[in-house]
């Protein structure tokens, strides 16, 4: 069906409705309640700093130069990487090369259908991408020359964005482009004095909002960081919400340690491909 160009879009970033609706019989405050307990342990049994099941692969998509996929348990997440190509409707001589990434949601992956066209969240979520892997690939190896990143989101619980970047450096890796260092990205929930290490699609909707307005702590929203593991910089860093500088402090040292763990399954993925490949010449 093709989009109304005339109709009105409304903001980028939104709240969802379920929140204030007057037929649900639970208060956001509650639904909190009900996915976090007072100990900070979670409705699926873990803590609030422990990770999701993670599962890496590469290889998935054989048309592709490079390609990787991720599941954090529900979200699954696939990303194609294709051969550097001459940067186009582009005239000037570029000294670095040019990374293009497109993020998109499969129309099948939300509660809410998706369009085959980029709407303003897969566009905003494509420039963060860029924004993190440019600081990883050593774009100054392939002047003149643009790299293709699509990255489809299959199934979104949760922490889509950080999944998307993470198999993304694989799926370079796994295509030979040439990089400073691995990147792996986390997410972080925040409400009230509750921080959710990568949340699912529920714990992220209810982290939207302030729900507990009756104490002074009102901090909420959403933290996605970027990390370079070996040269321990910070590549990227994108929030939602409204947090004291304290809490955004407290948040990015959690985030920080959190991309750390991951970095140890992406190091594995990566050296079981190479033992595959070796044997595969040796055959």
């Amino acid at each position: 069906m093709p989009i109304d160009h005339k109709r009105i879009n409304g903001p980028e970033i939104t709240i969802p409705y379920q929140l204030f609706d007057k037929l649900n019989t639970k208060s956001g405050k509650s639904q909190f309640k009900d996915f976090v307990k007072s100990n900070g342990v979670r409705i699926d049994g873990r803590s609030a700093n422990d990770h999701r099941k993670i599962f890496l692969k590469t290889g998935v998509v054989s048309q592709a130069k490079g390609s990787a996929y991720i599941e954090l348990d529900k979200t699954k997440v696939i990303v194609s990487v294709f051969n550097p190509r001459e940067i186009p409707n582009k005239s000037e001589y570029s000294s670095k090369g040019e990374i293009y990434c497109e993020f998109k949601y499969a129309p099948f992956s939300c509660h809410k259908r998706r369009l085959h066209q980029q709407d303003p969240e897969e566009l905003q979520y494509s420039a963060i991408m860029k924004q993190a892997l440019e600081s990883a690939v050593s774009r100054h190896e392939f002047p003149n020359f643009q790299v293709d990143i699509y990255a489809l989101v299959l199934h979104n619980d949760g922490a889509a964005l950080s999944a998307a970047i993470t198999v993304a450096g694989v799926a370079l890796a796994h295509a030979g482009i040439p990089m400073y260092d691995l990147i792996t990205s986390v997410t972080l929930a925040v409400q009230g004095e509750f921080v959710l290490v990568d949340p699912n699609l529920e714990e992220e909707r209810l982290c939207q909002v302030p729900l507990f307005k009756d104490e002074q702590n009102t901090n909420h929203g959403i933290v996605v960081l970027s990390m370079l593991a070996t040269h321990e910089q910070v590549s990227q860093f994108y929030q939602t919400g409204n947090l004291a500088m304290d809490n955004l402090t407290s948040a990015i040292e959690t985030l920080t340690n959190a991309a750390k763990d991951i970095v140890v399954l992406v190091k594995k993925c990566l050296v079981r491909h190479v033992i595959k490949s070796a044997r595969n010449v040796e055959d």
